[in-house]
């Protein structure tokens, strides 16, 4: 029996041996690659915390003692050492998430799949314990030197610091890295003390040296003691988190186990927060990860586990479509400046910033910052991009509303993995979006139904000049063109009955990528006799009053969205019909107003009844009534 499989929870860890503990460390890395390979998932980041996982769960005691994870793509060890071993449907229905997930354990504390916030959490829980007089309870934060670059990091640090006695450690797990290399000032900072390691070894030979001398050298070392501060900027700058009020242990090699656990023990012995600055190597012990330059297998498809290259080629993908666009109005316009949070390869933005650098922004984890920073830009006479993923405008939705859309901000969101996006679950389901932006004043939305569209929708999107303008689309590789048989002053008609009498069953609205879907249904209720006209708005928002003209001359009107069916864009198709007097039914068809687990695109549409085939059911009963 291997070591790995003798750990069905963190007690079996404390009773092994050093060289037992080397052993599971490197049976881990090669577990995670075996098994990452077979389902994808985050691989980098966890073969970077093996041996501090291992070290903190040796230390505390998990689940009397709470460990957060911020983010959570990095608690794959932690799922291994607290006995969940079946990794064959990581990440696939009905198999483990990719995150900490409180219905798999009572050691996972927080679904933790957004940066920067397991400070404030933490804050939380050892502030809740101290009121409960149970001081003797410990609680771990492990954040990424990425996820600091969040405002909200800092804001939970400026109160932690402030309270003495709470029993708070903070991991720091200093990669150089989120996605891609860590950005910003606090980067510079860390990478000083990366690589300014003397202060402590300084300080200890001099206490031995000094009380070796007689009379005065006792005296000298307290005057020396006192002047630490000074020593301490000189030598290793770890100041600006002392001068918060933290007390700060490190470096620390984050591969020695031994040093991380001595380290661990004298910070949950002090008696109040203590931030342990750890460095570590994404993608350590292998080396297709390592020497990945990009982003060092943060994240992987199904790939040969021994040369890690991918096993499917992907077609092209909406990104590469919006990509390309953006560089070629780059090109024509020199107002184009882009901006994105720590994501530059996955939003696309590389090749703009490699043709563009000095009008191509990485802001870090800051997503708030991105769009307060983009009205900015605006102001000063540019035309920004931010580019995010679509969950993530959730975060700085009041600097959308405040910022941009009340001072007539021209700023454009690029909002990708909208919609369903599988395997990542709940968190990252871009399903959000449409029901936020659709409450801001004066926001135009496009919807691309494919990749041809993309560079149509931005080149509109960067013209408009007096207010924020948002094109999102999907995950994954596009489809071929879907062409229009006309278009009425901006809506794209695609299907229309085979009659030279206009008035039809079913006006049948398709919204972005839910178009595709929209098509197949008006097949099988043609195939059940009924005449189904297919429009596309093109923008979703403001909604086009042409809609109201077509639903005059049909029965029924369906609006299709892979938005949350709550505030989505098929309640304002419907309120712009009732206020232009059609009384036509509408039926609309979206997400439902709840948390999607994860699974893959298919599964979840499948689960909720967002497909050709239940939505067509509905319908043929709904119009024959």
């Amino acid at each position: 029996m291997s070591v790995l499989e003798r750990i069905q929870g963190p007690e079996d860890l404390k009773a092994l041996t050093r060289p037992e503990l080397a052993t599971l460390a490197q049976e881990i890395r090669t577990f995670l690659v075996d098994e990452v390979s077979r389902t994808g998932g985050h691989l980098g980041p966890n073969l970077g915390v093996v041996e501090l996982t291992i070290a903190i769960h040796r230390v505390f005691d998990s689940p009397r003692d709470a460990v957060v994870f911020d983010t959570g793509h990095q608690s794959y060890v932690h799922k291994l050492l607290t006995g969940r071993h079946d990794f064959s449907s990581l990440r696939k229905q009905g198999g483990l998430s990719g995150y900490p997930s409180r219905a798999e354990s009572e050691h996972d504390v927080v679904e933790s799949s957004h940066a920067s916030s397991s400070l404030s959490w933490a804050h939380g829980i050892a502030a809740g314990r101290v009121i409960a007089d149970e001081r003797d309870r410990h609680t771990v934060a492990v954040i990424g030197d990425g996820a600091l670059t969040g405002g909200m990091a800092w804001e939970a640090i400026n109160n932690i610091a402030a309270e003495k006695d709470l029993p708070l450690v903070i991991v720091v797990n200093d990669n150089e890295r989120s996605y891609a290399p860590t950005r910003g000032g606090l980067a510079d900072h860390l990478a000083t003390l990366r690589t300014t390691r003397g202060y402590e070894r300084f300080l200890d030979w001099g206490k031995s040296a000094l009380n070796r001398t007689p009379v005065v050298g006792g005296a000298m070392y307290e005057t020396l003691h006192g002047v630490k501060k000074g020593i301490k900027d000189i030598v290793a700058p770890q100041g600006l988190f002392e001068d918060l009020g933290l007390k700060y242990v490190g470096p620390v090699d984050g591969h020695d186990e031994a040093a991380l656990e001595q380290t661990l023990r004298r910070a949950k012995a002090f008696g109040g927060p203590v931030l342990v600055h750890v460095i570590t190597q994404k993608g350590k012990g292998y080396d297709p990860a390592v020497n990945d330059e990009s982003d060092q297998f943060h994240a992987v498809g199904v790939i040969n586990p021994e040369t890690g290259l991918p096993l499917e080629i992907s077609g092209r993908s909406w990104t590469d479509e919006f990509s390309d666009a953006l560089v070629e109005l780059g090109e024509e316009r020199d107002d184009i400046v882009a901006i994105t949070a720590a994501m530059m390869i996955p939003v696309g933005l590389d090749a703009f910033s490699k043709r563009f650098p000095d009008r191509t922004f990485d802001v870090g984890i800051a997503e708030q910052h991105a769009t307060t920073m983009a009205a900015g830009l605006a102001y000063a006479g540019l035309h920004p991009v931010v580019a995010i993923y679509a969950t993530f405008l959730n975060r700085a939705f009041d600097q959308l509303l405040m910022d941009c859309a009340l001072h007539k901000a021209g700023v454009t969101f690029v909002l990708d993995r909208s919609g369903v996006t599988g395997p990542d679950g709940a968190s990252h389901h871009g399903m959000w979006d449409m029901s936020l932006a659709g409450i801001v004043p004066g926001l135009h939305l496009a919807a691309p139904r494919d990749g041809f569209q993309i560079p149509l929708a931005l080149r509109a999107a960067v013209d408009i000049a007096d207010a924020p303008s948002v094109i999102r689309f999907p995950k994954g590789s596009v489809g071929d063109p879907i062409e229009a048989v006309r278009s009425v002053d901006g809506v794209d008609v695609l299907v229309d009955p085979d009659s030279s009498d206009d008035e039809v069953d079913l006006l049948l609205v398709g919204i972005g990528s839910m178009v595709a879907t929209a098509l197949t249904v008006a097949d099988k209720l043609a195939a059940e006799g009924l005449r189904v006209r297919v429009v596309d708005p093109v923008w979703a928002l403001p909604v086009n009053p042409v809609l109201a003209e077509l639903a005059g001359s049909s029965r029924r009107v369906a609006v299709l969205e892979d938005n949350s069916v709550s505030g989505g864009i098929g309640s304002h198709i419907m309120k712009s019909l009732r206020d232009s007097g059609i009384d036509a039914p509408v039926d609309l068809f979206g997400l439902p107003r709840e948390f999607l687990d994860h699974g893959s695109r298919g599964q979840v549409l499948d689960r909720v009844g967002l497909t050709p085939d239940a939505i067509s059911t509905r319908l043929l009963d709904a119009v024959r009534v």
